[in-house]
C-alpha cells in the first residue's frame, strides 16, 4: 500500500472544502483549526506588533512551515499564529516552497507563537512538541488557563520527535509582562485580559 504524502492529503482537503481552510498535520493527525474569534486574532496581531515596534522586521503570520523527519519525509505542516523568522525567504526557500506545495522550511523560524482556541490540546501538546524539535523559542498564550508561556532550550531525546520538549519555561498570568530571552522584548499580555476564549 502506498502511503499518501501529508502535503498531498492537506491539498486534497483544502480543495474539497466549500470554504477556505488551511489544515495542519502533526504527529500523524490532520488538524483543521477552528475559525478563530476576533479576540484571538487581535491579540496575536498585538503581539506581532510588539516585535515590530522593538525593531524585528521579520515578524509575520499566515505562512505554512514544514518540518521534516531525518529521512526527509514530512513530519509536520504547521501554520503558526505569529513568528519571527531568522531570514527573509531566499531563492532556495522559495524553491523549497514550490517543491512542497506552499510550505516553507521550518528552519526559517527563530521564534514561534501560538494563541489557543477551542483546539488548545493541539497547541499545548503535539504542536508544542513539534516546535521543540525545530524552533529555539516558543511563546504560548493559553486562553483556557489565562497564562502566557515562553519556552526555550529545546531538547530532542533520541530520534523520536514526539518526545521533544523545552527544558526551560517562564509562565505569567495574562496581563503580566512575559519575559523573553535576548534579544527579544518582554511581551505585554494585557491584550488578552477579559478574553472569553472561543
Amino acid at each position: 500500500m502506498t502511503q499518501v504524502d501529508p502535503i498531498d492529503l492537506l491539498s486534497a482537503i483544502e480543495e474539497a472544502s466549500p470554504t477556505p481552510i488551511r489544515p495542519e498535520y502533526v504527529e500523524g493527525t490532520v488538524i483543521v483549526p477552528p475559525r478563530p474569534d476576533d479576540h484571538h486574532n487581535d491579540g496575536a496581531g498585538e503581539l506581532s506588533f510588539q516585535f515590530r515596534a522593538a525593531g524585528f522586521r521579520l515578524v509575520g503570520f499566515g505562512n505554512g512551515y514544514r518540518a521534516a523527519n531525518k529521512d526527509g519525509t514530512t513530519m509536520a505542516l504547521l501554520v503558526p499564529d505569529f513568528y519571527v523568522r531568522r531570514r527573509k525567504a531566499s531563492a532556495l526557500d522559495e524553491s523549497y516552497r514550490r517543491a512542497h506545495k506552499g510550505w516553507y522550511p521550518v528552519d526559517m523560524i527563530a521564534l514561534v507563537g501560538e494563541v489557543t482556541s477551542t483546539n488548545h490540546w493541539a497547541d499545548t501538546g503535539p504542536k508544542l512538541r513539534t516546535y521543540a524539535a525545530s524552533v529555539p523559542v516558543h511563546v504560548l498564550v493559553n486562553r483556557t488557563t489565562k497564562t502566557a508561556h515562553c519556552c526555550t532550550t529545546p531538547i530532542l531525546p533520541g530520534d523520536d520527535p514526539t518526545k521533544a520538549h523545552y527544558d526551560d519555561e517562564t509562565e505569567v498570568g495574562l496581563g503580566e509582562p512575559l519575559p523573553l530571552p535576548d534579544p527579544y522584548p518582554a511581551l505585554d499580555t494585557a491584550p488578552f485580559l477579559g478574553d472569553l476564549g472561543d
